[in-house]
């Protein structure tokens, strides 16, 4: 089960999110500040953090930047009442990995929040290996015949999400949130550029191909 830390020192919103997101299968805890966040992060592990931006002693925008140059690398939803754009970059300058106004949809909310589960969950893994080949996510490299390729990161990451679960199908609206995220200005041709650049590249690879499922999406099957 996945624990999900929630700092926001509106009580109703906190207990709105906190009932929903427990209805959803996940283990959650609360925090009133930034402050009494950091406390509870520093005895306990969660797996994802969203963090309001206006709160008393400590607000999100510190409560990030703390987490980062600490080495702390949880993922963090910001949710705020502002709109500005200046506050949006603020938010992703301190090291926050998305972004939601209120007032909050629920259900964005959690797609946004399992798509970044998701993203910490390749990185955690740090390879991927079918038959003779691997991934290797720090260095972008894939491994196959004895030699040694480096990808472009987006390419990498394309291909190393549907490497680490080889038959599954993903829609290209998931692809393109997972790999540029939902506030990506690219379409879905950018995705479609990069499935043709890793399809020339591996054309003669033994173990994989990437397979089109028309109308749907693509997966990678092992030969």
């Amino acid at each position: 089960m996945f624990k999900i830390l929630i700092a926001e020192d509106d009580n109703e919103v906190r207990l709105l999110f906190q009932r929903f997101l427990t209805k959803n299968g996940f283990a959650v805890a609360c925090a009133n500040n930034g402050k009494e966040a950091l406390d509870i992060m520093s005895k306990d592990f969660f797996d994802l953090l969203v963090s309001d931006i206006m709160m008393p002693v400590m607000d999100g925008y510190e409560l990030v930047r703390s987490l980062r140059e600490s080495g702390d690398n949880t993922p963090v939803l910001m949710i705020t009442a502002k709109n500005a754009y200046e506050d949006m970059r603020l938010g992703f300058l301190s090291g926050t990995d998305d972004y939601m106004v209120k007032p909050v949809n629920v259900n964005e909310m959690l797609l946004r929040i399992n798509a970044l589960l998701r993203r910490a969950q390749m990185i955690r893994e740090k390879s991927q290996t079918i038959g003779s080949t691997t991934l290797e996510l720090e260095t972008f490299t894939v491994i196959a015949g004895g030699e040694q390729i480096i990808l472009p990161q987006k390419e990498f990451m394309l291909l190393y999400k549907m490497f680490s679960y080889p038959g599954k199908i993903f829609t290209r609206q998931q692809l393109m949130d997972d790999v540029w995220g939902y506030n990506t200005d690219s379409d879905m041709h950018t995705l479609d550029v990069h499935i043709g650049n890793l399809r020339n590249k591996f054309r003669n690879n033994p173990d994989f191909e990437i397979v089109t499922m028309r109308g749907v999406g693509f997966k990678v099957l092992k030969k």
